[in-house]
């Protein structure tokens, strides 16, 4: 069956239009995200200091990561996982907690509280460091210092920003409570639109309280944006080291609070080695693909 000539120019006419529409996404696309990725990779096959030409060096980089990396390996990658694990899924699952615990309350304050937890999510590097370096400070000034002391738990005060025992502690604390932002807002705005019809449904069929209520109809019916959350919860955690930078700078003390981020910075702009800086970014992209790739398969539908 053959369409009519008009029809024909219309659709035609339709794809121009949103080939027209996609367009600036595409361009801004392929030069800020798929351009550096794609760079990245091909670096990572290079010896390459930012000033000779690069030179190709095969698969010695990632050799190098494994094998005689000792910082990454002792420091860098378990102070990952255990900021991943922390942030990452345990900032996932406060963030449900805590906009479950919203959606019960009336428009009003959910509001004002909604902001309150959102608002660290915004603030700058600069301006969260000037914040808690103040809170830990290492002498009798320092808020948690001070506090410490005046209830008798310790007798003198802690270099906090300069102890490796308790970098990461710190990052981590600071990570927590700057963690539920957009994510938090999507789980939030999810829990909201729920139809109550099915609670209802739910309460027929023998669910009995707001456990079984959260596990049986308020989860399944807003995987969409679990999925969005999860995935940008693990992403953020595992992108994130302008705290510790910003705490006890580049790298950290003892690479107490070493994460992938820092090494990279570390030695892509501080040793200007950059094709194994761009090995340890593409380990790091494999790393976020796998945990998209999870969450996907756990929150995403089965015709996706």
């Amino acid at each position: 069956m053959f369409l009519p000539k008009a029809k024909v120019g219309a659709r035609s006419h339709s794809n121009r239009a949103g080939y027209l529409f996609t367009g600036p996404y595409a361009i801004l696309f392929i030069i800020f995200i798929l351009a550096p990725v794609v760079t990245a990779i091909g670096l990572s096959f290079t010896n390459f200091n930012t000033i000779q030409t690069p030179k190709v060096v095969g698969f010695l980089n990632y050799i190098n990561l494994i094998t005689a990396d000792d910082v990454f390996m002792k420091y860098v990658l378990p102070n990952t996982v255990k900021y991943a694990l922390i942030v990452g899924l345990g900032g996932y699952a406060l963030a449900f907690l805590l906009a479950w615990a919203l959606s019960n309350l009336t428009k009003g304050p959910r509001t004002v509280f909604a902001l309150i937890l959102y608002s660290p999510s915004m603030t700058t590097g600069v301006a969260m460091a000037v914040l808690w370096k103040i809170m830990f400070t290492g002498d009798q000034t320092g808020y948690i210092n001070s506090w410490l002391m005046d209830i008798g738990a310790i007798d003198e005060p802690i270099i906090w920003l300069s102890s490796s025992q308790y970098l990461l502690p710190i990052v981590i604390i600071i990570g927590l409570w700057s963690s539920m932002g957009i994510g938090f807002l999507s789980i939030l705005a999810g829990l909201l639109n729920v139809d109550e019809s099915l609670y209802e449904a739910a309460a027929i069929d023998g669910v009995k309280n707001r456990f079984q209520e959260m596990i049986y109809v308020t989860i399944p019916s807003m995987k969409p944006q679990m999925l969005f959350a999860a995935v940008m919860q693990i992403v953020g955690a595992f992108q994130n080291g302008t705290i510790s930078t910003m705490l006890a700078g580049n790298p950290t003390p003892g690479y107490g609070a070493q994460l992938i981020v820092n090494h990279i910075e570390d030695y892509g702009f501080i040793r200007y080695e950059m094709g194994y800086a761009a090995a340890v970014s593409v380990v790091l992209l494999l790393i976020v693909q796998a945990f998209s790739v999870f969450f996907n398969r756990l929150f995403g539908s089965a015709d996706e």
